[in-house]
């Protein structure tokens, strides 16, 4: 229970607004590598895989390099959390955020020197540092109680959908001949077009860590000695699947995530195969989600959090992102795809939040990074498994990626429904 010294505690920390522009700026950089990636290796002039090698092969290759970080990330990510938990939140975000610089600038190497070994251990190591997002996860729970919890993370939902307005959008106009021409110009600077949004990225990522030590305060108020060695994801998880709801709650995380990957990952090489997209269209059209995103919640989630319960919310909202994305199979003109987007960014904007509110409310109040560093766990095997997956399947048909991601979010849908009980008491940690 939160004492009375706990609350002026509270009351002496800042807004939720360096937790905001924090993640604000971190999905920005993420962002950027939507549209660049699946041209970088699928294109011919980019240099990186030789000429002669086929669409299939490439798609293979992509789908294990976009895997690269998911999987790593299965590993940092609850080392981070429970090292959060132990030593604060502000400290092992740095951390993080250094990771990632590191990351961006790798990656801008291995683009210059066409080489896709460099590329793999740069995303390797981003996904082990980046568990950013579990991380600001923590920070959100501690600084908030039942009632308000889903809004406010519907408010870093908001900010993720800003991060992928802009990110998109630059990472699109970064790699554009024109503009690295014009910008080479300007700066007399050989810039690459495909390695300038990580440039870009890694400035951004630069200003955030000096960011976060200006202005982001500590908002942990009870450490905790969390255990931490090589395996806690699998040691965590193990616990986690004794524990009734958070082991239901995981699974419907699990098969979500999942699902809504089949869609997001490879959905520019549907836009590349199906409807002859470059990067600054792919770049356009992400951005356009980004905004569908950012309105459902900042506005939507923000309504609906105060007159309906998480459970309540979920029932509806994932059904909306299963129906939404079967949809995008069908339209034979790019522009009917953005008419489904908003049925998409329903489902997913009400989703989410409410998935990340469902578990904080079952954690108890000293295992927050912990809990959030398993589900970050999860979702990073379920990051994993589709692009691998969806490599494969495009060789086939381009639109199976898209068909197994409504079939998997069903299954979540329906799985909530059965099994999810909203009123066990939480679950705690030894």
């Amino acid at each position: 229970m939160t004492t009375i010294e706990d609350k002026k505690e509270i009351e002496k920390k800042p807004s939720l607004f360096p937790v905001f522009l924090t993640v604000f700026i971190d999905l920005i950089g993420l962002g950027i590598i939507i549209p660049v990636i699946a041209p970088l290796l699928l294109m011919p002039y980019s240099g990186i895989l030789p000429v002669g090698m086929s669409m299939a092969e490439k798609s293979v290759i992509l789908g294990f390099l976009i895997a690269s970080f998911p999987l790593a990330q299965f590993f940092g990510a609850p080392i981070l959390g429970a090292l959060s938990d132990r030593y604060g939140r502000k400290k092992i975000l740095t951390i993080s955020l250094i990771g990632t610089l590191l990351g961006y600038i790798v990656f801008a190497i291995g683009i210059t020197q066409q080489n896709i070994y460099i590329l793999f251990a740069s995303r390797m190591l981003d996904g082990f540092t980046g568990g950013n997002i579990s991380i600001i996860q923590s920070s959100i729970s501690d600084l908030s109680d039942p009632k308000n919890r889903t809004k406010l993370f519907g408010l870093i939902g908001m900010a993720f959908g800003f991060g992928f307005i802009l990110g998109p959008y630059i990472g699109g106009t970064f790699s554009d001949e024109t503009f690295v021409k014009n910008l080479n110009e300007l700066t007399h600077v050989n810039f690459s077009p495909f390695a300038t949004p990580f440039w870009f990225a890694a400035l951004l990522s630069f200003a955030n860590i000096i960011f976060v030590q200006l202005k982001f305060k500590e908002t942990l108020l009870h450490k905790k000695n969390s255990p931490i060695n090589a395996l806690t994801g699998f040691i965590n998880i193990g616990k986690a699947i004794k524990m009734e709801n958070l082991r239901t709650l995981f699974i419907i995380s699990f098969l979500y995530t999942l699902g809504f990957n089949f869609f997001t990952q490879f959905f520019n090489v549907f836009l590349i195969n199906k409807f002859h997209f470059g990067v600054k269209q792919i770049g356009d059209y992400f951005a356009y989600i980004g905004i569908c995103g950012a309105l459902v919640q900042g506005f939507i989630v923000r309504k609906l959090a105060p007159k309906y319960s998480p459970s309540q919310l979920l029932k509806v909202s994932l059904l909306f992102a299963c129906i939404g994305i079967f949809l995008q199979i069908f339209p034979n003109d790019s522009l009917y795809l953005y008419w489904i987007v908003p049925i998409i960014s329903i489902g997913s904007g009400l989703s989410f939040p409410n998935l990340n509110s469902l578990v904080s409310q079952q954690a108890g109040p000293q295992a927050q990074g912990q809990v959030f560093g398993i589900n970050q766990s999860i979702q990073s095997i379920a990051f994993a498994i589709p692009p691998i997956i969806s490599g494969y399947l495009t060789t086939f048909n381009v639109n199976l990626p898209i068909l197994l991601s409504s079939i998997v979010i069903l299954c979540a849908w329906i799985f909530f429904t059965l099994k999810f009980k909203p009123n066990l008491p939480q679950t705690q940690f030894e």
